[in-house]
C-alpha cells in the first residue's frame, strides 16, 4: 500500500525534478476521489534552506530525517550533478535512506538522484538507470550496478530508477499504477495533462557523435565513411582503403571505436536519418537512400531497433514543419 510519502532533499535540488514528485503525490485530488497522501517533504535540517538549482530561489524542508523510518515511498528528486562530484553526500540522509529501504519502504528516484541511491548501496547488484548524459558516470561509480541506458525508468520492486527530468513522470505514476491501479494514475495523469503511460525509451533523445579516433589512418577513413553514408561498403573495401588487410582492419577498427564497422556505419546512419526526419520533409524512400538504408523498410527495422520508435513517429515528436 502506498500511504506516506517522504521526499528527501540532500543540499542542492533541480526544481522540476522535484516538483514532479510533488506534483504526483503532494497534491490533495480527493476532490476526484484519488487517495491523499500523507506528503512530507525532509531533510537533515528541518527548517534550514537549501539552495536550488534555479536562480533565486531556494526551499526548506519541513520535516527531519527522522519521518524516513515510516515511509511507504522515499523519492529522491534530482540534483545538479557537479554537488556531488564536488563534495559526498550528507552521510546522515545517505543512513536514513539506506535504513528507509531496509525497513520495507520502496525508493523512486529521480533522474540524478539515483546517485544518492547508490551511495546507499541501493544499486548494487541491481538493474537501474538515470539520464543519458549521466549513465557512464553512474556506472563508473557503482560497478556492480547495471546500467541501462536506454529506457525511461527501471522498476526493481523496492527501488525504482527514472531517466532524466520528465522521466519521473513516468516512473512516478508506474508506481502508482502499480499500487493503486490504473484508474488512479490514469486520473492523476488526466489532471497533469500528460500520456498514462509512453512509449519507448531515452535512446530517442540520445545523440551519439562520431567516436574519437587515434590512429590517423582509421581517423581518415572514419571521416570518409561518415562522409559518405549513402554509398554501399564493405569490410574488403575499407580494409584495402586503409592498406590493412581485412582481419587486421577488422581487429584495429574494433580497438580503436569498441564496435564493428557494421555496427559504426548503422550508428551513424541512424543519427543522419534522425537528422533529416527533424529538419526535412523526405519521403521515408528518399531519406532512407540518402543515409545508405537502400529501401524504407530497411531503415524502419534499424531505426526501430537503435532508437525505440518509428521513423513517423520520431518525426512527429521531433520534426519541425519545413515550409
Amino acid at each position: 500500500m502506498l500511504s506516506k510519502v517522504a521526499v528527501v532533499l540532500n543540499d542542492h535540488l533541480a526544481m522540476f525534478e522535484f516538483g514532479v514528485v510533488c506534483e504526483v503525490f503532494g497534491l490533495d485530488r480527493s476532490s476526484d476521489g484519488l487517495p491523499l497522501f500523507d506528503f512530507r517533504v525532509c531533510g537533515a535540517e528541518p527548517g534550514k534552506p537549501l539552495v536550488s538549482s534555479s536562480p533565486g530561489i531556494r526551499v526548506t524542508p519541513e520535516y527531519g530525517l527522522e519521518e524516513l523510518r515510516d515511509a511507504d515511498l522515499v523519492a529522491i528528486p534530482a540534483f545538479p550533478i557537479y554537488s556531488y562530484t564536488d563534495k559526498p553526500f550528507d552521510q546522515r540522509v545517505v543512513d536514513a535512506v539506506r535504513d528507509a529501504s531496509e525497513r520495507g519502504a520502496t525508493v523512486l528516484t529521480v533522474c540524478s538522484g539515483a546517485f544518492l541511491a547508490g551511495a546507499a548501496g541501493l544499486l548494487d547488484g541491481r538493474k537501474c538507470t538515470t539520464h543519458w548524459r549521466y549513465v557512464d558516470l553512474l556506472a563508473e561509480k557503482f560497478p556492480q550496478a547495471t546500467v541501462d541506458p536506454d529506457v525511461l525508468f527501471v522498476d526493481e520492486g523496492n527501488l525504482i530508477t527514472s531517466a532524466g527530468t520528465a522521466a519521473g513522470i513516468d516512473a512516478s505514476l508506474h508506481l502508482v499504477r502499480r499500487e493503486l491501479g490504473s484508474s488512479v494514475a490514469n486520473a492523476i495523469a488526466r489532471r497533469m495533462v500528460v500520456p498514462p503511460q509512453r512509449d519507448g525509451g531515452q535512446r530517442q533523445f540520445i545523440e551519439r557523435p562520431v567516436v574519437d579516433c587515434d590512429s590517423d589512418s582509421l581517423s581518415e577513413t572514419l571521416h570518409w565513411m561518415g562522409e559518405h553514408l549513402e554509398l554501399p561498403h564493405t569490410v574488403e573495401a575499407l580494409a584495402a582503403r586503409t592498406a590493412m588487410s581485412t582481419r587486421t582492419f577488422a581487429r584495429r577498427f574494433a580497438a580503436e571505436t569498441g564496435t564493428t564497422p557494421v555496427k559504426w556505419l548503422t550508428g551513424q546512419r541512424i543519427l543522419l536519418a534522425k537528422q533529416l526526419l527533424e529538419d526535412t520533409d523526405l519521403d521515408l524512400e528518399s531519406l532512407a537512400h540518402r543515409c545508405g538504408f537502400g529501401s524504407g523498410a530497411l531503415l524502419r527495422h534499424h531505426f526501430q531497433r537503435v532508437v525505440g520508435i518509428a521513423p513517423a513517429e520520431y518525426r512527429r515528436r521531433f520534426g519541425v514543419r519545413v515550409s
